[in-house]
């Protein structure tokens, strides 16, 4: 579904790194707690216990794994480095070096963290953005930033590429369809 309402910088930033992390926000989503230290120390080697890390924070933090977990800001990687006791961040780019470690990662980090994906609530976030734009009368921007955090914070992995429910492109914040009847979402 095309999103054309998106303004570039939304685009742009959709389940990736526009800029570092703020100090603030590396504490909240980047900070490891023992139960995550406990998952990370199981790996062998310091780039996979690095490159864990990274995909079990980045995916709190942007809502979706990253394609390429070695291209997350130099700032994190040495945050949870430091953390790790791994002195040198660098070897985050030995990560995945093996095919298939970062999807083995991902869907062990997809498993046990609870993260279920987009096909799973589809329908319920239909649901929950059709109620939304009735009582707040917020536009398609406002509610695509809305939706973003409403899947963030249900551990609903972001689709990997921006998708939207067809009923607002037609139906638009008129929420009626060409016929005059009350858009249901179709």
């Amino acid at each position: 579904m095309a999103v054309e309402f998106l303004t570039d910088e939304q685009a742009t930033r959709y389940g990736s790194f526009r800029e570092v992390p703020s100090r603030a926000e590396l504490e909240r989503y980047f900070f490891l707690d023992d139960a995550d230290r406990e998952a990370v120390q199981a790996k062998r080697r310091a780039h996979n216990r690095l490159g864990f890390a990274v995909q079990l924070t980045s995916v709190r933090f942007l809502g979706r794994f990253m394609p390429d977990p070695r291209q997350v800001p130099a700032e994190v990687a040495e945050y949870l480095a430091e953390q790790l006791e791994i002195a040198d961040a660098s070897c985050l780019k030995l990560y995945g070096e093996r095919d298939g470690t970062a999807r083995m990662h991902a869907g062990e980090i997809q498993e046990s963290g609870g993260w279920r994906d987009f096909a799973d609530v589809r329908e319920e976030l239909v649901v929950w953005l059709d109620a939304r734009a009735w009582t707040t009368g917020d536009g398609p921007k406002a509610l695509f930033d809305a939706a973003a955090g409403w899947l963030r914070e249900g551990r609903v992995l972001l689709p990997g590429r921006v998708v939207w429910p067809g009923w607002w492109a037609r139906c638009g914040r008129r929420r009626t369809s060409g016929c005059g009847t009350r858009c249901t979402g179709c």
